[in-house]
């Protein structure tokens, strides 16, 4: 009985394996649930969690911004003649993408050297090396020995990069002159397309020509754009000025670029490398308001780097346009009065020293500069001939010195210190100081003449200023006797004429400007020297501010060559409105009262009219106006040559003129300086009055003229004039 009941639960083999098998059966479905759930939830992560990062990485796009640039502003005269301004052209340029191949840009150089004409004189030795290894790659490797490449492989102090760059140039350095040589023309012409192709940023427009595209070209490419990915026909602007004078400043070309010295500077700025900027004087001062503000664009692409969409970002504007301060019909009359004395001098006598003249004419109540000039003679070395050409740059950068002119500073010095005061007398008279030979004024040889305060510029009385300069040094003279004076007393001295502008700069709006020379070591002779003018230096531009200070009651205001910034002409014909109207910018009043600086201006004036004057045969006679100035004579030797030069070293004169007017209420203050116009000081030539004569004149009729025919003062109607001038020069000219 038991063993039948236990028989009868005993399962059977057939019962096993079905049993074995459901088993299985059951963990394969859960696994397969398991598998499946984890899928599931993987498409959802992906779809709902990642779905639009793994969209946009499918897309790849990318914003890149693109600046184009904007013709640049104007210049013009105080009357609205215009004095640099913009010439369209039309360019072909190229804008290379991320994904371009260089054989894809070598086609497109190919098919544009068939339609246009490309000269390849900028082309480099290097250029040609760098493209005959693009042309014939396998064959310019090959040059360098397995050895070779060995030695530079197994330096291991260098990195990947360098070792590339090391056998790059032995690569280089295995091309022959017969190489290069034997590329054709048309490669040649290639290659110069090329290289203005690879030149810039991915996405920024590269100028391939521009300029002297003709009409031909311009419609050849136009009709082909389909078939040269990258190209695009378009206008683009040449500078050219109107006047030769320098301080206009000049702008690099989209050649030349940016230059390398500041190149950082205006990258981080929004700059591209080939993007004009000016170089020198006003175009570089005044960069930021000339170049305009680009437009902006951004170009969304894909993963393969097209260009799916265009986005503006910003509207591009031309640059502002600047109105200078300077009167052209007075520029013009200045210039052409210099170089008149410029050439009569250097074809003269004793001219061996000489090459130049500078004349400075200012608004001594505002600063605004009328006239600006620098003429400088040199010899033509084809014709033999002496030409005059632009050094308007001198009148801030050239220091000299001056004479007589800074008397009416060292009297003021005087009163200032307390050396001095109004209505002074003293003798001038020959001065003997132990182991120098005497100390005489030139118009007071042997005698002893009593001479006050106005007497002593009048007549121009060097004694006068050595008996201040002793004073200030806390000596007194005794004849015979030592020069016996604290050279501290310079300092001083120095000091006072910094207030007029002598010897500091002027805070002009021109970059460069020189400040003179003012030596350390000082004697007491030298303080004696400085008091006449013969030891420190100074800019034709410093004398001009110096008398304008004297002129206007004693406010040293900063010159300046830009009067107004301007929006750009809505049409050409008409001034922009005003953007910024530049102020005057007093920097200083001088510590003197104001009846000591009417003394120092009486005396000017009787220089001119003062049959004693010194200025009185050139100035006796004026008709509708009365002026009052001060001339100048300083003996200097000649050290601006070579030392080689036979006259290196050798005695010669500087002459000098300040002056103002009118005289009662000035409007002009006026200074000329001409250095080492004579070799021999008993034979000295004053273009300085002259000139200052002749300018004077000029101003006064030009008004009176304006005056008549409606037209005085400057252009408040806004109109804008052509130029007077038959001068044009190009943006690459003159360079």
């Amino acid at each position: 009985m038991n063993r039948r009941r236990r028989s009868s639960k005993q399962e059977t083999p057939r019962q096993k394996l079905r049993k074995n098998t459901a088993f299985r059966m059951n963990v394969l479905f859960f696994t397969i649930f398991l598998l499946f759930s984890a899928l599931v939830l993987r498409l959802g992560y992906l779809q709902i969690v990642k779905g639009e990062d793994y969209k946009r990485e499918i897309e790849q796009k990318e914003e890149i911004s693109v600046n184009t640039s904007v013709p640049r502003g104007r210049i013009y005269d105080r009357n609205g003649e215009i004095l640099v301004g913009n010439d369209p052209k039309r360019a072909i340029t190229y804008t290379k993408k991320q994904s371009t191949k260089t054989d894809e840009m070598l086609d497109v150089a190919r098919g544009l050297a068939v339609l246009i004409e490309k000269d390849a004189e900028d082309v480099t030795p290097r250029d040609k090396k760098d493209f005959w290894i693009l042309l014939n790659k396998d064959e310019a490797y090959d040059r360098v020995s397995d050895k070779e490449k060995r030695a530079i492989n197994a330096d291991e102090t260098k990195t990947k990069t360098e070792r590339q760059r090391e056998l790059d140039k032995l690569v280089r350095d295995k091309i022959t002159e017969d190489d290069l040589n034997a590329m054709t023309g048309e490669e040649l012409e290639v290659l110069a397309i090329y290289r203005e192709m690879t030149s810039g940023y991915n996405y920024s427009p590269q100028i391939i020509k521009s300029g002297d595209v003709t009409p031909e070209e311009y419609a050849r490419v136009s009709e082909r754009l389909h078939e040269l990915p990258g190209v695009n026909t378009t206008t683009d602007w040449e500078r050219v000025k109107n006047s030769e004078m320098a301080i206009l400043g000049s702008t690099t070309t989209p050649k030349t670029g940016i230059p390398s010295e500041k190149l950082d500077y205006y990258l981080a700025r929004g700059y591209s490398r080939n993007d004009r900027v000016g170089r020198s004087f006003i175009e570089e001062q005044y960069e930021s308001v000339l170049q305009g503000q680009k437009m902006i664009a951004k170009n969304i692409t894909d993963k393969a780097g097209n260009v799916i969409e265009t986005v503006p970002v910003q509207e591009g504007q031309p640059g502002k346009d600047l109105v200078l301060s300077i009167d052209t019909e007075l520029q013009k009359k200045a210039e052409e009065i210099v170089t008149r004395h410029v050439l009569s001098i250097k074809n003269g006598p004793n001219s061996q020293t000489f090459d130049r003249i500078f004349f400075v004419m200012m608004d001594p109540n505002n600063g605004e500069i009328l006239s600006m000039v620098g003429k400088q003679a040199y010899r033509d070395k084809e014709t033999g001939k002496v030409e005059v050409r632009d050094r308007t740059f001198g009148t801030f950068q050239d220091v000299y010195e001056a004479g007589s002119t800074v008397k009416m500073a060292t009297i003021l010095a005087g009163y200032e210190h307390g050396v001095a005061t109004v209505g002074q007398t003293m003798i001038d008279e020959p001065l003997y100081f132990r182991g120098t030979p005497p100390k005489r004024t030139l118009f007071n040889q042997y005698g002893r003449v009593p001479v006050n305060d106005l007497t002593a510029i009048t007549r121009s009385s060097n004694v006068y200023m050595w008996k201040i300069a002793i004073a200030l040094g806390g000596g007194s003279y005794v004849r015979n006797g030592p020069l016996a004076i604290d050279t501290a007393a310079i300092n001083l001295f120095r000091d006072s004429f910094a207030g007029f502008g002598l010897g500091v700069k002027t805070g002009i709006d021109l970059p460069g400007e020189a400040t003179g020379q003012s030596p350390k070591n000082v004697t007491a002779s030298n303080v004696l020297d400085f008091a006449i003018g013969q030891y420190d230096t100074y800019t034709t531009l410093q004398l001009a501010q110096y008398v304008a200070t004297i002129a206007n009651g004693g406010y040293r205001v900063a010159p300046r060559v830009v009067k107004e910034i301007r929006e750009p002409s809505p049409d050409g014909k008409t001034l922009g409105p005003i953007a910024t109207e530049v102020p005057a910018k007093y920097l200083n009043r001088i510590d003197n009262s104001d009846g000591q600086i009417d003394r120092m201006k009486q005396a000017m004036y009787s220089v001119y009219y003062n049959p004693r004057g010194t200025a009185y045969s050139t100035f006796k006679d004026t008709k509708g106006y009365k002026a009052a100035g001060k001339t100048g004579t300083a003996q200097r030797n000649y050290y601006e040559a070579d030392t080689k030069d036979p006259w290196f070293g050798k005695p010669t004169v500087n002459v000098s003129h300040v002056g103002f007017a009118p005289y009662e209420d000035p409007e002009i203050a006026y200074a000329v300086l001409a250095p080492n116009v004579s070799t021999n000081p008993s034979v000295i030539p004053h273009p300085n009055n002259e000139i200052a004569r002749e300018m004077t004149d000029f101003y006064f009729e030009l008004k009176k003229q304006r005056i008549e025919s409606g037209e005085a003062g400057a252009n408040t109607e806004g109109t804008l004039k052509e130029s007077s001038d038959g001068t044009v020069i190009r943006e690459d000219e003159g360079e």
